[in-house]
C-alpha cells in the first residue's frame, strides 16, 4: 500500500482499493480504512492525495492533540455548533484525516464523529461541552 500511494497520487479509499485489486490484494473497505489509519497515512492539503507523515510529522505522531492541532489548521474551513452538535467543515476530501485525529485524541466531552467528504459531525455530552469543544477548536485555528 505504501508503495502505490508513494508512487501516484491516490485521492480515494475506493481508488486506493481498486489498484490494490489489481496487483491481486482483495481488501474491504473497513480493512483498507484501519490499515491507512494504522499506517499514519494523511491527505496532502494540495490535492486531498493520501501521503506518509514526514520525518518531522512522525516524531510527533505519537501525541494525537499535536496531529490534532496540525489537522485543524490544514483542513478545517469552518465550524459551526447546533446545541449538542459541531458540524466542521473542511475541503473536498480533507474530512476523513482531520476526523481521524479527534477520534485519536479521544476527548472527554466528545462522544464521537462521522466523517463524509468534507463535513465531520462531532457529537458532544451536551450543548456546554460543544460550545466549550468549538472555542478549543477555534483557538487552535487562531494559532
Amino acid at each position: 500500500m505504501l508503495e502505490l500511494v508513494d508512487r501516484e497520487p491516490i485521492t480515494s479509499q475506493e481508488q486506493l482499493r481498486e489498484r490494490l485489486d489489481g496487483r491481486g490484494i482483495h481488501v474491504t473497505q473497513a480493512t483498507l480504512s484501519r490499515d491507512i489509519r494504522d499506517l499514519g497515512l494523511v491527505k496532502r492539503a494540495g490535492d486531498g492525495a493520501y501521503r506518509r507523515l514526514a520525518a518531522n510529522e512522525a516524531r510527533t505522531a505519537g501525541e494525537p492533540q499535536s496531529v490534532l492541532k496540525r489537522a485543524v489548521a490544514e483542513f478545517l474551513r469552518h465550524v459551526e455548533p447546533v446545541q449538542q452538535l459541531v458540524v466542521l467543515r473542511t475541503d473536498p476530501g480533507q474530512a476523513q484525516p482531520l476526523a481521524v485525529a479527534l477520534d485519536r485524541v479521544r476527548m472527554t466531552d466528545v462522544v464521537g464523529t462521522i466523517g463524509g467528504d468534507d463535513t465531520i459531525l462531532v457529537i458532544c455530552r451536551g450543548e456546554r461541552e460543544a460550545q466549550a469543544f468549538t472555542k478549543q477548536i477555534e483557538d487552535w485555528l487562531r494559532s
